[in-house]
């Protein structure tokens, strides 16, 4: 079971070792690993080896480290996308072969804020519908929602009841998103949304931030999404020109 050597570095090979295991069932998902010294000596690395590829397979969410109990290999994610593909939380799900559910929370109408006002290009007196709403997947919680739209583009048959607010702005509207300015960044664990997700202490969460537009280059509708890091995985196609 040990490392052969090869022209690479001992703790490239001990990642691509234990990603093998893994994906050959060897280790399956939510399962402990062997301690340090006893998984350094299968594969016949010193622990400082071992250390730094485990440092990297944490930070590549392929396994979690719990203080003081041990280190298990992560679940995979049910959801994969294209970040530069626009797609719904509904579509999302659905895509993954599952049945997309809402549990709405609170929805209001308020004033702009200052950063309000800056998004959507409008003035300090209109009113901004604001709706947050957790996403399911087969009844589990996967996603916490909070949109914002200006009030005036809501159609005036709007529920909260629908699933998919791009679907509504698209029929009812007449307004379709065609692209978004997103940004995505990790954070920890959250004290008010975490627990709603039923995410353990040491899952994190990737916070998704977009601004959509449609077909006139309008903005129309701003989205922060909050997901499971453990349950989404997402990737984004580069290409030099």
């Amino acid at each position: 079971m040990s490392i052969k050597s090869d022209n690479r570095h001992l703790y490239l090979q001990v990642i691509d070792r234990l990603k093998q295991d893994i994906e050959n069932g060897v280790y399956k998902e939510k399962e402990k690993l062997p301690s340090e010294f006893d998984l350094a000596k299968q594969l016949g690395v010193s622990r400082a080896t071992l250390r730094e590829a485990l440092r990297i397979l944490e930070e590549e969410n392929v396994i979690i480290r719990r203080h003081g109990v041990g280190t298990f290999v992560n679940a995979r994610p049910m959801f994969t996308s294209g970040i530069e593909h626009l797609n719904s939380v509904t579509d999302m799900i659905k895509q993954a072969g599952m049945k997309p559910g809402t549990i709405f929370l609170s929805s209001s109408t308020q004033g702009p804020t200052e950063e309000d006002v800056r998004r959507f290009s409008c003035s300090t007196s209109e009113e901004i519908f604001v709706m947050e709403r957790v996403r399911t997947a087969n009844g589990e919680p996967v996603v916490y929602c909070i949109d914002k739209v200006p009030e005036s583009i809501l159609p005036e048959t709007f529920s909260h009841e629908e699933e998919s607010i791009f679907q509504i702005l698209e029929e009812e509207a007449n307004r379709k998103i065609t692209y978004a300015v997103a940004h995505i960044e990790p954070i920890g664990y959250h004290e008010k949304i975490s627990p709603i997700l039923e995410c353990e202490p040491e899952t994190a969460l990737l916070v998704l931030k977009q601004m959509h537009f449609d077909e006139m280059d309008e903005p129309v509708l701003f989205s922060v999404n909050y997901f499971k890091a453990d349950k989404f995985s997402f990737h984004v196609l580069r290409k030099r020109f």
